[in-house]
Order: C-alpha cells, then structure tokens, then sequence
C-alpha cells in the first residue's frame, strides 16, 4: 500500500524524494545571514520612522513661521517607509544594500527637522553597519564550511 507521507527509498531518486515538486520546482536556496539581519533592521526601522513622522507632524501643528506645512513630515515619513519595505523585499539583491545604505543616511539627514533624529540616525545606521559586516563573515563562514562539508563527501 502506498502512503504518500512515507519516507522516500534510499534508491529512489524521483522528484518527492529530493524534496521537488511540480508545482514548487527545486527548493530555493536559504537566505543569508546578512538578508536576514538586514530585513530586522529596516522592519525594526519602519516602526521608529512611522512614529518620528508622527511627532515631527505633531510639532509642526504649532504653525511656526517659515516652518514646513505639517503634511510634508507625514509624507517624507510615509515615501521613507515604503521604501524601507521595498528594501526589505529586495535584500535578495545585491544593490539593494546600497538602497539601504541611502535610506539610512535620509534618517540621519531626518535630524535637521528632530534634532532627536540625529540619535535614532546614528543608531539605526551602525545597527545597519554591524549586520552588514557580521552577516556578511557569518555567511563567509557558512560557504566555507559548506565546502568543506561537500569536498569530505
């Protein structure tokens, strides 16, 4: 009788034995250590930003003269969020390191309207930093030692 959760024969090198399907094709490979890291970061970020837009809009309420109209910080905030989303998907990519380098240095610039932005920029950014050098040994690391693992086999 046949079971199709059973586990596969040693022998057998169908397509459900290794894993593939029709419908899913080969598994994809697993994400680095760096994407992972770097996707925290800007979800981690996306909240901070919502909530700075929202006191930079706050304080702009007061109606200071030669001072932005309050709807500019909701706006540079929510262009800000959206692409941190968009960086988050597209980690896959190497250049959208480089997207995520630019919106940090945009948070840091954020701080010519909150000075307190000046803090959270700079904290973000070597947040941003450390990930992108730790994940990026740790997978150095993992290659290596995949090869190794393959070369003994």
């Amino acid at each position: 009788m046949s079971d199709s959760t059973s586990t596969p024969e040693p022998g057998d090198t169908s397509a459900a034995a290794s894993g593939e399907t029709a419908a899913s094709g080969p598994a994809a490979p697993p994400r680095s250590i760096r994407q992972s890291l770097g996707a925290i970061v800007l979800g981690f970020e996306v909240i901070v930003v919502f909530l700075a837009a929202l006191v930079i809009w706050g304080l702009a309420q007061g109606g200071v003269e030669g001072a932005l109209p309050s709807w500019v910080a909701l706006a540079a905030g929510g262009v800000i969020i959206l692409a941190l989303i968009v960086t988050i998907g597209l980690l896959r990519y190497s250049w959208a390191y480089t997207l995520g380098w630019i919106i940090q240095v945009l948070i840091l610039a954020s701080g010519f309207l909150n000075p307190a932005m000046f803090v959270v920029g700079a904290l973000f950014g070597g947040m941003w930093w450390y990930c992108m050098v730790a994940g990026a040994r740790i997978d150095r690391e993992r290659a290596a030692a995949a090869a190794q693992w393959k070369e003994q086999q």
